[in-house]
């Protein structure tokens, strides 16, 4: 049987360009040798796309960029070419592609814009379509469509981050008019967390709004949830399934960018420290989600539990992190669907969508 040539593509230019890699690695040892050739394609922080041939440990410590052997690469939106441009001493050569695996988060990985160019290029690839992709990254087109939906979320607001900057006071007061002290401050689109920040008062909810508005340019006030921080990993097209629910406890305040990959204080409870009846509509409601704004392939529903029983959806994250504390894999594992067969589902997935 002839293998399947799969590219997996990591890196890019967004903030969580180191998890991109570690999940890569982890993804790009977990494919099956004998079924696929892998070709792995990085982008550097610059935006340079490079065909490399080497070990995954160094796709882990970013030394990857030095290998004297990369070659300039990249997929063509020519969808008769179905494949991988490579340019080496001034000429170009096609290798054919079967289906992409774009383990990229955040800006320009999972918010539609490389699943767009997938979609020109006619090449299967893992994970959710444009729409969904894009839909999900920007947490107030989601938080919208969700409540539109009658999916019980934390109360919100939004303001343009230009119109803070024009009238501060007016914007200040039309959020403290809606919500609340403590105010969770989130840009609209960015990933793992990254320019969030809780509010206690008006001065911290300037700073946090000069945080956020480094990110993005609209951002997200959000009421305060007390209750636990609940993750549900979905895998499937169009019949998806949930897994077991497990439960983070976080190192810091919140479940912020250092708690996820860098502190290693945060446990995580698999199953989730809730009773029979709440993992059920945690469940349930994951796989609502998940087929009301179009997923496919694979998604990370997140939810708070509150002690009164209510199940809140937080958000749900297109492409989650494959790195050795991730809660995704973890709980596919808790569901019996480990490392290889996962990734090979997830391979099958891409080539039943398209």
């Amino acid at each position: 049987m002839e293998k399947k040539r799969v590219a997996v593509i990591f890196g890019g230019q967004s903030s969580e360009h180191e998890i991109s890699r570690v999940s890569a690695a982890y993804v790009i040892n977990q494919i099956p040798a004998d079924k696929y050739e892998v070709l792995m394609i990085g982008i550097t922080r610059q935006g340079r796309w490079l065909l490399y041939s080497g070990g995954t440990d160094a796709i882990k410590d970013g030394s990857w960029e030095n290998d004297t052997n990369n070659k300039a690469a990249f997929i063509a939106p020519d969808s008769s070419i179905k494949g991988l441009v490579v340019i080496t001493e001034g000429c170009c050569k096609i290798i054919k592609l079967d289906a992409v695996f774009p383990v990229m988060h955040g800006k320009n990985g999972e918010d539609g814009t490389i699943q767009g160019l997938l979609e020109l290029a006619g090449l299967p690839y893992v994970g959710c379509g444009v729409l969904a992709s894009a839909d999900c990254m920007d947490k107030i087109v989601a938080n919208t469509i969700f409540e539109s939906l009658g999916i019980d979320q934390a109360a919100f607001t939004w303001c343009y981050a230009s119109d803070y900057t024009k009238n501060p006071e007016q914007c200040i007061a039309d959020i403290e008019a809606k919500l609340p002290y403590p105010i969770f401050v989130k840009p609209s689109n960015a990933g793992s967390s990254v320019g969030i920040s809780k509010a206690a008062d008006r001065e911290a909810l300037k700073k946090a709004i000069a945080v956020a508005a480094k990110e993005d340019d609209r951002i997200l006030f959000e009421e305060t949830i007390t209750g636990k921080e609940v993750e549900c990993a979905v895998l499937g097209n169009d019949e998806p399934v949930a897994s077991i629910a497990g439960e983070i406890a976080p190192a810091s305040e919140f479940y912020d960018y250092d708690a996820k990959y860098n502190n290693a204080a945060s446990q995580l409870f698999i199953p989730a420290r809730i009773s029979e009846e709440i993992m059920s509509k945690v469940r349930s409601n994951a796989v609502r989600a998940y087929r009301a704004i179009g997923c496919t392939g694979l998604s990370r529903v997140d939810f708070f539990v509150t002690a009164d029983g209510r199940v809140l959806l937080n958000e749900i994250n297109t492409l989650p992190g494959f790195t050795s504390i991730s809660m995704y894999p973890k709980l596919m594992a808790a569901s019996d669907v480990n490392g290889s067969e996962l990734v090979e589902k997830l391979i099958h997935l891409a080539f039943e969508r398209s």
